[in-house]
C-alpha cells in the first residue's frame, strides 16, 4: 500500500493532523492500532475543555490552550458535537490556599484569561454545596466528550478523501530518502514519502523502532475517577477544582459535570502496571521494566516522593479520597463514590 502522507495513531491529535493535511490536499492514511477509536487518553479524560488558567504566562503551553480552547468550540458549534461552557470554579478552603490562589489569579491575567475572583459570599451564591473562602471563576471553561469529538474529526476525513484503517498496528518500520516503509502486525507493508506518529503513550517506542533513540521515556499514570451516585443533578452548575498544590505536577481531585449526566470526582495519579492499564490488575512486565530502568523515573520519584505516597494512599483508602473530596464539597459520603 501506497500513500503520500501515513499517520500513525487514531486519538483526537492523530485525527485531526490527519484532516488538516488531507485538506490540504495531502493523501493520508490513519493507522489506528486498536479495533476502534478513542480506546487511550482521548476517551478516558475528564472531557473539560481547559481555559488556560494554569500555565506559565507567555508559554507555548498556555498560547496554545487558550486558542485550542476557543477553535474546540468553534468545532464543536460548526459540527453539532454537544458540548457546555458551564465555567469552573477554583475553590480555597485554607488561608494558604488563599495566597495560592491569588497568585494563580495573577498568572490567568497575565495569559489574557477571562477570570474573576469571587470572596466567600460571591462563591456560595453560585454554588451553594461549595466550601470555599475564596475562589477564582473561569466562565470560559467547558465540557464535551472528547471521544464525540475524535469520531467526527474521523468522519470529516473520510468525506474528505482520507483513509482510516483500525486494527493496524505498527510493529516495524524503516527510513530511507525516497520513503518511509511500515510493517503492520497483520503482514501489510506500507510506504508512504512522509509519516507523523501520533501515538501517545507509545511515543518513545515509535522513535527507537525508527531508530531514534529519544531524550525521554513515557512513564504511564492512571488516574482513578468515581462517579457520584444518590446526589441531585443541580448539585453544583460548574466544574469545581481545588487550587492546585505548587509542590505537586497535577491539579487535584475535581468535580466534574459530564454530557452524559450526573458527575465525577478524580482523578488522583499513581503508576500504572502497563501503558494501556486501566484497572490495578492490568501488570506488563515490559512495561514496569521500562520505567524501573529509566533513570528520570527515579529523579521524579525522589522530587515527589511526599505526593506520591500520598497518592497511593488516596488510591488503597476510598475514605482518604473522599476526605480530599469533602474539604470542598461535604455533601458527598462513602455510599456516594461508585468507581
Amino acid at each position: 500500500m501506497n500513500c503520500e502522507l501515513v499517520i500513525v495513531g487514531g486519538g483526537i491529535v492523530g485525527l485531526a493532523t490527519a484532516l488538516a493535511s488531507q485538506r490540504r490536499g495531502i493523501q493520508t492514511t490513519v493507522l489506528e492500532a486498536e479495533p476502534a477509536l478513542s480506546r487511550h487518553q482521548t476517551g478516558r479524560n475528564s472531557g473539560v475543555i481547559h481555559a488556560g488558567v494554569y500555565y506559565a504566562p507567555g508559554s507555548l503551553k498556555a498560547r496554545f490552550c487558550r486558542l485550542g480552547a476557543a477553535r474546540m468550540v468553534s468545532f464543536c458549534q460548526d459540527h453539532g458535537v454537544p458540548h457546555e461552557i458551564c465555567g469552573k470554579l477554583i475553590v480555597a478552603t485554607s488561608d494558604d490556599e488563599v495566597q495560592s490562589m491569588n497568585a494563580l489569579h495573577v498568572r490567568a491575567l497575565q495569559n489574557g484569561i477571562e477570570i474573576s475572583a469571587l470572596d466567600t459570599h460571591q462563591a456560595r451564591q453560585l454554588e451553594p454545596q461549595i466550601n470555599a473562602r475564596a475562589a477564582l471563576l473561569s466562565p470560559s471553561t467547558g465540557i464535551v466528550d472528547y471521544a464525540v469529538v475524535a469520531e467526527k474529526l474521523a468522519e470529516l476525513l473520510i468525506a474528505a478523501g482520507g483513509t482510516l484503517r483500525l486494527d493496524a498496528r505498527v510493529v516495524n518500520g524503516s527510513e530511507s530518502d525516497k520513503n518511509i516503509r511500515l510493517s503492520l502486525s497483520d503482514g501489510t507493508q506500507i510506504s508512504a514519502e512522509r509519516a507523523v506518529f501520533c501515538a501517545g503513550l507509545w511515543a518513545d517506542r515509535m522513535a527507537l523502532m525508527m531508530g531514534i533513540n529519544p531524550e525521554f521515556r513515557v512513564i504511564p499514570f492512571r488516574g482513578e475517577y468515581f462517579r457520584i451516585d444518590h446526589q441531585p443533578s443541580d448539585l453544583v452548575s460548574h466544574l469545581i477544582y481545588p487550587v492546585p498544590d505548587p509542590e505537586r505536577p497535577f491539579l487535584g481531585i475535581h468535580l466534574t459535570k459530564k454530557m452524559d449526566g450526573g458527575f465525577t470526582v478524580g482523578p488522583n495519579a499513581v503508576l500504572a502496571g502497563a501503558r494501556d492499564g486501566y484497572r490495578r490488575r492490568d501488570i506488563n512486565l515490559r512495561d514496569l521494566a521500562d520505567s524501573s530502568l529509566w533513570p528520570g523515573f527515579w529523579r521524579m520519584l525522589r522530587a515527589n516522593a511526599g505526593p506520591a505516597a500520598d497518592e497511593v494512599a488516596g488510591s488503597l483508602s476510598k475514605r482518604l479520597y473522599l476526605r480530599k473530596v469533602r474539604r470542598y464539597c461535604p455533601q458527598i459520603g462513602l455510599k456516594d463514590l461508585s468507581p
